[in-house]
This record gives structure tokens, sequence and C-alpha cells, in this order.
């Protein structure tokens, strides 16, 4: 898939209770998995796959293959098993994940795991799906109200995407975050582990938090960062990124205002000049050298968005926001301004055999499968419109109508994220998470109750671990190694 850094209810209870003993579910262990090359040749981890039912309720029907990786690190007489990773995405793939997370964690953690990442189904080389849709650009996936306000050309893109990705077939909706927690159990029998420990990012955790539901006496030691709140699945988690933007954004406009490039003298006015820019941007597309995507107010949010993840891409965010400035009133960009173009615009290479519109469709069945959304159109409207007021940075975007509005039911109930089960869960959050703001993280402890421990880091941006916050850091590897968590929550300044 081409990519730019814009690359980002009531069953009975009988029915519910059924959810977490499939057939399958709690089957023997499957053949072992036969490693071997990855599909990318400069990958640093061997590869095979698991085949797992594409319905679960129907484990002796059609299947689908999960891709798997592992980097065995793992060091005898230290090796604790196995430590699934999951980088979040939604629909994000995880194969390179282990040797990605391998430059960042200690020797200590590294000698008693063997990391193991996957491509969750119907997301890269696990079955991948498509919709077929017209348009993969992924920041336009992000409903933005027009620069009146006005939501009538989200809903019509609503209802057309919708109606692709139902024309596309009936399987997607099988492709749900309780199915990839499903397989995630085959993967641990295919593996020979009585249990698995886990770390998910971002959606990640959502997943990692399923799987403890459903799964309690398989999971062993498990971290989530970054969290979802398993309550707010998903329009509710959507709605909350206005406020996670507005904590966050603050971090960026300081960097701006310090290092004086005409932006403003403080943080308000680089505040100011950024929702200024956004709204011209929205009137009048800029044309950007040596790209095909004109850059309007939504590729501007789009990349605000994708850099604010990391306070370590802060000064390029902001010397993008000076470039943009200077495209938006006419004038030539200087060369160090080409430069941050190209690397905000650089491309990735297509992924053989993976369709181009993977990511969205994966998302879009995720998002929309997993639990039901309103179908309240002129709801919407009014949420937009009230949202673009208390939140301009988000201008509406996060309250608007998605394709889900028009989506099939889901296919099953949502699975219940309870506190029943072992004392294993280390909750890691920034205050400042503009993707999973801090109220969704205190969302996902509740959930979790007695099971979790709160590791609360006075830091921006969406990852915890590595950034820089030794106390978080401190905590997450004596958790991994000794299975010490902290005695209450913590909050790491």
């Amino acid at each position: 898939m081409r990519k730019t850094i814009l690359a980002g209810s009531l069953a009975v209870a009988a029915v519910a209770a059924c959810v977490a003993c499939l057939p399958m579910a709690e089957a023997g262990a499957g053949p072992a998995i036969a490693w071997g090359a990855c599909p990318s040749q400069s990958s640093q981890e061997t590869c095979g796959t698991v085949t797992v039912p594409l319905d679960h309720r129907h484990p002796r029907g059609r299947t689908i293959t999960i891709a798997v990786s592992k980097l065995a690190t793992a060091k005898p007489g230290h090796r604790r098993g196995f430590l699934l990773l999951n980088p979040g995405g939604p629909a994000l793939g995880g194969l390179t994940m282990p040797s990605q997370m391998a430059a960042q964690l200690p020797k200590e953690v590294l000698d008693t795991y063997d990391l193991i990442g996957f491509d969750p189904r119907g997301v890269g080389h696990s079955t991948p799906q498509s919709c077929g849709l017209s348009s993969v650009n992924y920041a336009a996936a992000f409903p933005y109200p027009g620069a009146d306000g006005s939501i009538e050309h989200n809903v019509g893109a609503a209802r057309r995407t919708a109606a692709e990705c139902a024309a596309a077939g009936p399987d997607l909706r099988h492709f749900t975050t309780a199915n990839t927690a499903r397989d995630l159990d085959l993967v641990r029998q295919a593996l020979g582990a009585p249990k698995i420990s886990y770390w998910g990012q971002s959606y990640g955790t959502y997943l990692g938090a399923v799987y403890a539901s459903l799964f309690p006496r398989h999971t062993d030691r498990i971290v989530l960062e970054g969290n979802v709140d398993p309550n707010l699945v998903w329009q509710g988690q959507q709605q909350a990124w206005s406020q996670g933007m507005a904590d966050r954004f603050p971090d960026a406009a300081k960097v701006a205002a310090e290092a004086g490039l005409g932006l403003g003298r403080t943080p308000e006015e680089v505040t100011r000049t950024y929702l200024a820019l956004a709204d011209r941007l929205d009137r009048t597309p800029a044309a950007v050298p040596g790209s095909p995507v004109p850059l309007d107010g939504v590729v501007l949010r789009g990349v605000t968005y994708q850099l604010l993840m990391r306070n370590d891409t802060l000064p390029l965010l902001t010397r993008f926001w000076r470039t943009a400035a200077t495209l938006s009133s006419g004038g030539a960009p200087a060369e160090t301004d080409l430069a941050v173009l190209r690397q905000v615009f650089a491309d990735s290479r297509e992924e053989p055999g993976v369709p181009a519109d993977n990511m969205i469709t994966m998302t879009l069945a995720l998002m929309c499968g997993d639990a039901s959304w309103s179908r309240d159109v002129a709801g919407y409207a009014r949420a937009a419109q009230a949202d673009r007021g208390r939140f301009p940075l988000t201008a509406g975007m996060p309250a608007n109508i998605w394709p889900c509005a028009f989506w099939p039911q889901p296919a099953g109930p949502r699975v219940k994220v309870t506190s029943q089960g072992p004392r294993n869960a280390l909750v890691l959050q920034n205050r400042r998470d503009h993707a999973t703001p801090w109220e969704t993280g205190l969302g996902m402890r509740r959930a979790l109750g007695g099971r979790a421990v709160f590791v609360g880091a006075d830091n921006g941006g969406h990852y915890v671990y590595g950034t820089g916050n030794a106390c978080a850091d401190r905590a997450t590897d004596a958790f991994l190694t000794r299975g010490a968590l902290p005695a209450k929550d913590l909050r790491c300044r």
C-alpha cells in the first residue's frame, strides 16, 4: 500500500456468554508454525502462518491465514516465553515490530522473551481484505466538515464508502477485534505455549484487553500503551480526539514559538496562526512542489496529527507549518522548506500482494464491525457543529459522520472487558496523548479494575515507553522481567 506520513449492540445473555467458549477457542494445539523467510526481504525476523476459521462460530468452515513473525532473543536459563506485539492502527501490520521493539528494549527483557509479531486478520499478509475503494487517500478518510461547517459532502462520502464495502461481499463482517483475539489464541497454541505475554499499543490495547477477557487463563504479562476505553468503542473513542488534540497541541505551539519561525511569539499566538492557516487552506488549497496532492486543511491537520505522535518530531512539524504558511500566501519555499516537504510527503514502497486500500478497508471493518454507531444523520450534523465550536483544532471531525453510520449491524455482540481474571496488566498512558487521550486511558484502567495498575506519565505524545520517562520505563521493565507490578497506580513526572 502506498502510504505517506498522513498514513496514518444487545444479545441475550446466553449468546454473549458463549462468545468466550467457542469450540476452536479451547481446542487442542494445532500444527506448529513452520518458520521461514518473511515477505520483506530486509526483515530480521523469521515468518510463518497459522490457519484459523473465517468465522469462529463455524470452526470447520472456511479458513484464512494469519502471518506471524518471530525474533528469537530469549536466552537459556532466562527464557519465560513469548511476548506478542501489536502496533495498533487499527489495521497496522506487525511483522517487523519485533525488530523495532528489540532496538528499544533492554537486554534483561530480550533475554526473557522471544518476540512475536503478526499481521492481524485481513491486514497486510493475513488474507488481506479490500473494498475496492475508489479513493485510497488515508487522510481523506477522516471526515472534516467543509469550510462553512457543512457535513453534506461527508454524508455522501460515507454512504458511498459503506456501499462499496458492502458490494465487496459479506466476509468483511467477520474481520473484527473479537475474532482477531480468537486468532491469537490459535497462534498461542501453534507456538506450543500455555500462556502468552502481550504488548499492545493504541488500538492494540483494546485487542489485548479483549484477548485477556476471552482467555484469562492463557494470559501472562500484559502491557497496554496509549489506551482505548473499551466502553467507548468506537464512536465515543473517536469523539475523545477533540479533547486530546486540545491537550497536546500546546506542546508543539511552544516549540514553534521558541524556534522563532514567524508563526507567533507565544503558544497562543501560534495556535491562532495555525487555525487561520487551516481555514485559509480549507477555502483555497495550495499546490505542493513535486507532489500531486494539494495542501488543503485536511492535509495540514493530517500531518499535524501524525507528527504530534512523538516529541522528537515536533521540530519537523513546526517547520512544516511555516512551509505551509509560505505556500498558502503564494510565496516560494526555500530549499530547506522543500526538504521538509519531501520528508513529510515521502512515499513508502507498495507492499506486493497487499491491496492499495487494505489499511482503510480494515480500519473501517474494525471500527464499524466491532460495535454499532448512531444512524441519526441530523444528530451528526448537530454534534459536529457543537464540537467545531468547542474544539476548533479538530474542526468538528471527531464528532462527524463516518461510513459506520451506514454499515451493517455487527455480526456478534461486543466483548465486555471486565476485571475478572489475574492481576497481570500494566496500563501505560501519557497525560497529553492526542490519539488516545488521558481520559480513555483511565477508562481502560476502570474496565480492568483490580487486574491492572495504571502508570500515568506527565508527557506528551502517543508513546510512553522509551520516550524519556525513566519512571515509566523502570515500571515496565520490572513487570516484564520479574512480574513486579507497582503496589498502586503511579504518576510519573
